[in-house]
């Protein structure tokens, strides 16, 4: 029998089953619905598919206020050009001379140091210019010997400042306190060329082979390695000296530092080879002439300036000889 109350005679958990009841049968209804959908698309191809809904349109409301407040003058513009007022000027663009003379001082520090390197290379080309030419006249044939004058040893040979004095030395070369004994000295005529002197020096070592000329003084020394006079010649008891540049004219000892002990120098007479075997190297002030001084012994002393380029002191090695 059905229940004929009214909703206000009724109690809250009468109420509440009501609505649980009403709900389920909501609930299956929709199911039942939707089986039905699924049959009928299903069996029937020509079924029209269901139509999705549509978003509502934007709300437009926002459109009431477009003239008022704020915001009533505004008007979008695109982002790639900006927006000027009409009327306005464009602002000049400003010169960084700040900038600008960063820059030209650069330009110009550039610049000099460009031209400094030319200068070097400059330099260095013909210095190299100058050492190949004395080479080559040094290897074509060996020099006339002429007169040289005969002084007592006050500095080492192998300077590098051109002769300006009678004596063949150049004053500022010579010390101070030995200037006036060099210039007392009556100069001595070349002792007349023999067979017995040297005319040749190899050093394999270090890839010598120069000719030998008698005296060591600048013009001497231009044209090949300098046998000094006085000294005993190449094979003979006593101290045989022999001297050459290192940096110019040919470069003929400019390795002479590297030898070791135990290389070979062979010396190289109009009728003889003599051999000598390195005993000696030494680093030395231009005044320490006690390395020329006479021997009891066979002994070979070459000479040369050091270090290479700078030349304020001399390397001394001392050779003696081999059966």
């Amino acid at each position: 029998m059905r229940d004929r109350r009214t909703i206000d005679e009724l109690s809250i958990e009468e109420l509440e089953e009501v609505l649980r009841i009403r709900k389920r049968e909501a609930r299956l209804e929709r199911l039942r619905q939707l089986d039905r959908d699924v049959e009928t698309n299903v069996l029937d191809p020509l079924a029209p598919e269901p139509v999705e809904p549509q978003p509502s349109p934007l709300p437009t409301d926002y459109r009431r206020f477009q003239g008022e407040g704020a915001t009533a003058g505004y008007r979008a513009h695109a982002l790639e050009e900006p927006a000027f007022e009409e009327g306005a000027e464009r602002q000049p663009l400003r010169i960084r001379w700040d900038w600008l003379r960063d820059k030209s001082l650069l330009l110009v520090e550039v610049a000099l140091l460009g031209a400094l390197l030319l200068v070097l290379l400059s330099s260095l080309a013909t210095l190299r210019e100058i050492n190949k030419e004395s080479s080559q006249a040094q290897e074509a044939q060996l020099p006339t010997l002429t007169p040289t004058p005969l002084i007592p040893v006050v500095m080492l040979p192998g300077g590098h400042t051109p002769p300006d004095s009678p004596g063949g030395a150049a004053p500022e070369e010579i010390p101070a306190h030995l200037r006036s004994f060099v210039d007392s000295i009556t100069p001595l005529p070349m002792p007349t060329p023999g067979p017995e002197q040297a005319v040749r020096i190899q050093i394999p070592a270090i890839e010598v082979d120069a000719p030998v000329v008698e005296g060591d003084d600048w013009e001497s020394l231009k044209q090949g390695a300098g046998h000094h006079i006085g000294s005993a010649n190449p094979g003979e008891s006593g101290n045989c000296v022999i001297s050459a540049h290192n940096d110019i004219f040919g470069e003929i000892f400019r390795k002479l530092p590297e030898l070791e002990l135990g290389d070979e120098i062979f010396v190289y007479t109009t009728s003889q080879l003599y051999r000598y075997i390195v005993t000696q190297k030494r680093f030395i002030e231009p005044t320490e002439v006690s390395v020329m001084y006479p021997t009891s012994a066979p002994v070979l002393t070459l000479i040369s300036c050091y270090p290479y380029g700078i030349d304020t002191h001399r390397v001394v090695v001392i050779g003696e000889l081999q059966p």
